[in-house]
Parts: C-alpha cells; sequence; structure tokens
C-alpha cells in the first residue's frame, strides 16, 4: 500500500509538471520558418524604414509598427536607461563669444556674450549595463542640457559623429544585435560576438561608422578629452525666419587622446570607474573640463551641394568643405550633490528645442523624437519627470498639465483647459515676437511611404575616406581592433562578410585584417545581396556634389593639442632618492598643470638621502603604470636597487614602456632602465651633462641642468604617445 501510495503521488508530481511545463510551451516562441508580425499578428512587409511623406519627408505618427517596435526597445529595461545606462554628470556654464550668430538663429543663448547659461551634462558608455567597465569598446554620449531663459535646450550626441543606421525603425535591431546575447546574457558591454557583427555583416550603412568604433575614438582616455558631436544635420532660425543647415561640435581644449586597448582592458579590472572618477577629481582639483562649441552651417540653397545627402547620420560633412565655426565655450566647474538625483534622473530629449533651433526630416532623428520620451515615462513611470529638480527649467512654467504619480507643482484655481474665460484665458499664447515657438514652414510633399532616400545609398566612399585619413599608428589600431572583434566571431560566413565590406573600403585594410581572422577576401562580393543597398541613378547624381578624398580633421594625431596640463605624473620611488632633485622635478610638472603622485612598495614615508621624508599616495598593490600619463623615476642609489628587485616596480617601468608613455630619469635611474628592459632608446652617459630624448625618454647625466632635463620631459609630456615605441622587439611587458 505505502509502495502504491508513493507510486501515485510520483505519478501526480509528473503529471503536475508535464501540465506546467505544456503550459510554459504556449510562451515559447519559435522563429522557423514564420512570418514576422506586429503584436496583434498582423504580419509585417518592410521593417527597414519608417513611414515617410516621400522618400525624404518627416516619420509620420501613424506608423504602427515603428512606435510598437521603439515602444518595445524602450521599455525593455527596468529602471535603467536601455542605452547609456552607465554615465558620469557634471554641471557648468556656457558662455557664447560674440553675437554673430544672430545672421542664422534668434536662440538667445547663442548670440548673447554676456549670457552665461547653466548646464548639465551626462556622459556615457552605450551598450553595456550600469555595473559595466568605464573602459570598454564603445561609443560615448555626450548630451548637454542647457537651461536657458526660454526653455530648456537638449544637445544630445556622442563622441562619434556619425551612427551606426539611417533610419530609427532599424535601432530596436541595432541595440538587441550589440547586447548580450538573449538566451546566455553574455557578453557584457562589448560588440566583439556573433549576434552584432552578423547585423553589421548585412547592414552596408553601419560601415563608415564601424571604421569609427574600430579606431582609437572608441577608448577615450578621459571624458575630458574626448569631442562631442550633434550626429545630425539640424535647422537654425534667424529673426527675418531664414533657415540654415547646421551640424553641432564639441572640442575638448585639451585634445582628444585615448587609451591604448591593452590598457582599457586593465582598467576595466584595476578600476572600472577609470572614466568617471578622471572626471570626478579632475573638477574636484579646479581642473575644469573645457568644451569649445562649433557649428558647421549649410544655406539652405546648397542642400544638394554634396556627393551625400545631409539627412543621412552615416556621414559625416567635412570640414575642408564646410568649416567649423567656433561659436562659445563650456565649463564644467561643479560635481552632482548626489549621482541619483542629478546624474541619474537627469532626462534627455533631442525634442526639447528653443525658438532659433529647429529638428530636419533625418529619418534616425525622427525616430529619436518619439523614442527619447517614450524612454522617460518607461523610466520614471510618469509624465511628471519634467518636476525632478534637475530637469526643471529655470524660467517659470505655465500649462494645464496636471496629476499623475510624482506631481509637485501646485496649480491654483478651477480652470485646467484651453480656451478658458474663467481664468480670464490664462495661461496666455505668445506670439513669435513675444518668443513662442514657431516651428520651421517647410514645404511637405510626397506619397505616404515605407522607403528610403535614393540619395542614401553610398556606404563605402566616406569609410574609405575615414581611413585614408588615418596615420599609420593609427590604421594599426583599427586593424589590431578588427583582429580582436572579429576574432571572437565564431561564424566563418560573418567573418567572410566583412571581410567583403572591407574590400568595399580599402584592400589595404581587408589585407591586414585577413590575416588576422583566419579568413579570405570573398572574390567577386556583392554588397547588393547584404542589405538595403541599391547603386541607382540618385545616389550616382549625389556623387557629382562637392567630395574630398581625405579629411585630416577626422585623425586624431593630425590635431594632437600638446599639453600637459591635468595629465597624471607617477614618481616611482623607495628610500635612498635625491629630495632635492624630487622636489624641482614637481614644482615644474605642477606649474605646467600636471599632477603628481608618489608611489613606492608600501604606503607610508620615504626618506631620502638627505633624511627629508615624502608621504606615499599609493602603493603598488593599489595601482598600476596603467593609470597614468608618465612616470618619472628619481635619482638615488638606495632607491633605484631596491626597485631593481621588485617586480611590481620592474613590471610598472616595462608597461608604462609599452604604452608609449612619457619616461624620465637621471643618474642611477638610468642603470634602472636598462636593466628593467627598456629596449631600442639612447641614454645619457649617468656621469655626463647630456640629456638625450630618446622616443619619449628622457634621461639625464648627473651634472646636467634640472630645469633643462624637467623641460625635455614636460615636452615628452605633451606628445601624450610615443607610437614610434610600438614595435615587437621594443616592448618587454
Amino acid at each position: 500500500m505505502e509502495e502504491n501510495k508513493k507510486h501515485n503521488a510520483q505519478s501526480d508530481v509528473n503529471v503536475n509538471e508535464n501540465t506546467k511545463n505544456e503550459q510554459l510551451e504556449h510562451f515559447r516562441e519559435d522563429p522557423k520558418d514564420q512570418y514576422m508580425t506586429t503584436d496583434q499578428g498582423v504580419r509585417i512587409s518592410h521593417t527597414d524604414d519608417s513611414l515617410k511623406a516621400g522618400s525624404r519627408g518627416p516619420t509620420l505618427m501613424e506608423d504602427f509598427h515603428f512606435r510598437e517596435k521603439m515602444t518595445h526597445l524602450d521599455h525593455e529595461s527596468i529602471p535603467e536607461r536601455v542605452v547609456h545606462a552607465r554615465g558620469s554628470g557634471a554641471h557648468g556654464y556656457f558662455q557664447p563669444y560674440d553675437d554673430t550668430l544672430k545672421e542664422f538663429t534668434k536662440a538667445k543663448f547663442l548670440t548673447n556674450p554676456n549670457t552665461r547659461t547653466p548646464v548639465f551634462v551626462r556622459f556615457s558608455t552605450v551598450v553595456g549595463s550600469r555595473g559595466s567597465a568605464d573602459t570598454v569598446r564603445d561609443v560615448r554620449g555626450f548630451a548637454a542640457k542647457f537651461y536657458t531663459e526660454e526653455g530648456n535646450y537638449d544637445l544630445v550626441g556622442n563622441n562619434i559623429p556619425v551612427f551606426f543606421i539611417q533610419d530609427a525603425n532599424k535601432f530596436a535591431d541595432l541595440v538587441h544585435s550589440i547586447k548580450p546575447d538573449p538566451d546566455n546574457e553574455m557578453p557584457q558591454a562589448s560588440a566583439a560576438h556573433d549576434t552584432f557583427w552578423d547585423f553589421i555583416s548585412l547592414m552596408p550603412e553601419s560601415m563608415h561608422m564601424i571604421m569609427w568604433v574600430l579606431s582609437d575614438r572608441a577608448i577615450p582616455r578621459s571624458f575630458r578629452m574626448m569631442d562631442g558631436f550633434g550626429v545630425h544635420t539640424f535647422r537654425l532660425i534667424n529673426e527675418a525666419g531664414k533657415a540654415s543647415f547646421v551640424k553641432f561640435h564639441w572640442r575638448s581644449t585639451l585634445g582628444a587622446h585615448s587609451l591604448v586597448w591593452d590598457e582599457a582592458q586593465k582598467l576595466g579590472g584595476k578600476d572600472p570607474d577609470w572614466l568617471r572618477r578622471d572626471l570626478w577629481n579632475a573638477i574636484d582639483m579646479g581642473d575644469y573640463p573645457e568644451f569649445e562649441l562649433c557649428v558647421q552651417i549649410v544655406p539652405e540653397e546648397d542642400e544638394f551641394k554634396y556627393d551625400f545627402d545631409l539627412l543621412d547620420a552615416t556621414k559625416i560633412i567635412p570640414e575642408e568643405l564646410v568649416p567649423l565655426r567656433p561659436v562659445g565655450k563650456m565649463v564644467l566647474n561643479r560635481n552632482p550633490d548626489n549621482f541619483f538625483a542629478e546624474t541619474e534622473q537627469v532626462a534627455f530629449h533631442p525634442g526639447n528645442l528653443v525658438p532659433g533651433i529647429d529638428v530636419t526630416n533625418d529619418p534616425l532623428l525622427q525616430g529619436r523624437l518619439f523614442s527619447y520620451l517614450d524612454t522617460q515615462l518607461n523610466r520614471f513611470n510618469s509624465s511628471n519627470f519634467t518636476e525632478v529638480p534637475i530637469n526643471r527649467p529655470v524660467c517659470p512654467v505655465h500649462n494645464h498639465h496636471g496629476a499623475g504619480f510624482m506631481r509637485q507643482t501646485v496649480n491654483k484655481g478651477k480652470v485646467n483647459y484651453w480656451p478658458n474665460s474663467l481664468g480670464g484665458g490664462e495661461p496666455k499664447m505668445a506670439s513669435e515676437s513675444e518668443g513662442g515657438y514657431v516651428h520651421y514652414m517647410e514645404k511637405i510633399d510626397g506619397h505616404k511611404i515605407r522607403a528610403r532616400s535614393e540619395s542614401f545609398n553610398d556606404h563605402y566612399s566616406q569609410a574609405t575616406l575615414f581611413w585614408n585619413s588615418m596615420t599609420e599608428p593609427e590604421k594599426k589600431h583599427i586593424v589590431q581592433a578588427a583582429h580582436f572583434e572579429l576574432g571572437k566571431v565564431e561564424s566563418k560566413e560573418i567573418r567572410v562578410r566583412m571581410l567583403g565590406h572591407f574590400s568595399k573600403i580599402s584592400n589595404e585594410f581587408a589585407e591586414r585584417v585577413a590575416k588576422g581572422i583566419g579568413v579570405d577576401i570573398p572574390k567577386n562580393f556583392d554588397q547588393k545581396s547584404t542589405g538595403n543597398y541599391e547603386d541607382n541613378e540618385a545616389s550616382k547624381q549625389m556623387k557629382k556634389g562637392k567630395s574630398v578624398k581625405t579629411s585630416d580633421r577626422v585623425s586624431m594625431e593630425k590635431n594632437k593639442i600638446e599639453t600637459a596640463k591635468s595629465r597624471q605624473v607617477a614618481i616611482l620611488l623607495e628610500d635612498g632618492f635625491k629630495y632635492d632633485e624630487v622636489m624641482q622635478v614637481k614644482r615644474a610638472l605642477m606649474e605646467a598643470g600636471a599632477r603628481v603622485k608618489f608611489v613606492s612598495k608600501f604606503h607610508g614615508k620615504r626618506k631620502a638621502t638627505n633624511g627629508d621624508e615624502i608621504e606615499t599616495d599609493k602603493s603598488h598593490i593599489t595601482t598600476a603604470s596603467i593609470m597614468y600619463d608618465a612616470l618619472y623615476i628619481p635619482d638615488g642609489k638606495e632607491s633605484n636597487e631596491a626597485m631593481l628587485n621588485e617586480g611590481d616596480a620592474i613590471h610598472f617601468i616595462n608597461e608604462a614602456f609599452k604604452h608609449g608613455k612619457a619616461i624620465a630619469t637621471s643618474g642611477n635611474g638610468i642603470y634602472l632602465l636598462q636593466k628593467a628592459v627598456v629596449l631600442g632608446v639612447d641614454f645619457a652617459d649617468k656621469e655626463g651633462t647630456k640629456i638625450v630624448t630618446s622616443k619619449g625618454v628622457v634621461t639625464a647625466g648627473n651634472e646636467a641642468r634640472a630645469m633643462d632635463f624637467v623641460a625635455s620631459f614636460i615636452d615628452a609630456i605633451k606628445k601624450h604617445r610615443h607610437w614610434d615605441r610600438e614595435e615587437k622587439t621594443m616592448v618587454p611587458a
């Protein structure tokens, strides 16, 4: 009887499990041999383009497929942002240089040099979650909120001037492909996996953006040392109602500088907060980040003057064709008081506009105008997120919105509608002359169609321009990045497709990539079979417009700003160093704007040869060479002999050398460098008067002039990296 009871009980369990499994199977979806549908089961005929009024017209609100697709993406992550989840923010101000932009716009914050407009800026990575590392290879968000006297204006861009796709209807697909795989949630914050490159290999329009992502732009040294771009073409409107096309650029006054890939990976483990810590510390120490706002202005009558479409977000306007016009400067001078209340809750939207600035029919921008607001509704679970302090305008707010979660405004009176007579017709409408926002009266004439303008069909020319504009070290890094990214792709078919695209960009580039990823360049590659590409008459007509084959301005190396300001310098020492020399070097570095940290085996005080002591800032176990821009090793026989027997010190030196950083030493420090296997450089005679600078390594004899030695070291620091040390035979670490 007992056995029967046990058997029956087990049978009941099995029946229950089977019933449950059958119930669960109803929710499992297998796309094999199925048509794509909406959530209502309606079959989809086209999912690459949004519904527009003409192929170059604005996106229509009635596009239920686009809105459903974008709404799902916007609401996929609770509560963090789906993209740009990990960010850092800072307060500051923007001030125009003069009023010369009045010719093009009536936006007061851009034309009144006597006004400092408060700003809040949020820098971010795009792909990773809030818990990912700062230094991953990724696009960086660069979003600025201007609290103007006419209302809030948001310039929401990236540190790369173009984007992966041309139409917002593909944004959900892009994000899904680059995010961790849905079955195993791996890899985090990385593009180096099959699904991303599968998508990209089928999207020729992404090739220009891919070149930027593989470049050093995608691993910035600091948020303070990267440029920003509005990406899209916008409109400026002047007092007379005349419009001009405009692209917005942020230029860092420190210049655009990068990490090397080895550093970026190591920093992800040593200090995943590297970029946000750098930003916070710089502001805390008074090294305020500064960015110059520049614009490229194109008259409306020149809209079709170039060999690309101004509305295509995968294209730049080369500065050789339309030079940058400096407008003003932004200074970030205050850290947030509370990360959640400010940096996390700040809500941006490219549709937050002020009189004098308007949007265009760029189909990627048109989609963002819907997506950003929808995203905030999901994150805050209320339309009242504008009442959170960080999002509030500084000018008065009056409307008939009311109730709902998070409502803080106490509205007086019994009228909450328009028109009204009981409330005296207030709040009243503002005419254009009274500052009322009036949309630009663009004529729209086209069929309602789900298609892309034929003028968007050139997907390779600007990718080729980018490659041809690079220096050899930059090209080398792009190839190495491709080796890493595509080397992680298991599918041989995907790697072959990508080489086919690369061959359309540059045979040299494709051949160099092929050597590292185990496949050959395909013969007779047909890009038409990979995605939305058709080399038709309209795109051929565009190619007859103005163009350039190279653009030096896209190269970081060719536009390097040489400065030691805010650079981090490690001084490596142990007991027995020469105190006077150290203090003289430190003073000179600080006067040049650099920041100095003393590093030794252990925390505590280190005694000099004259008995003076220095308190160390970091120990080897709490820091690494990857956290500094340069290295100085002071003279002192006892100190240098001690470090010669420390593996961490030797590794510190070799790693700094490997990463191309400025290194300086004198006297007995020269012996340490030689023994630490620093290769392929010339050294000064440690007993002589000569100062030798060889590939970023500065050495001086005991009798050399100290100030000349420091000046040479500072000059080496200003160059950021010394790429001529990258040869394999010279890299011991």
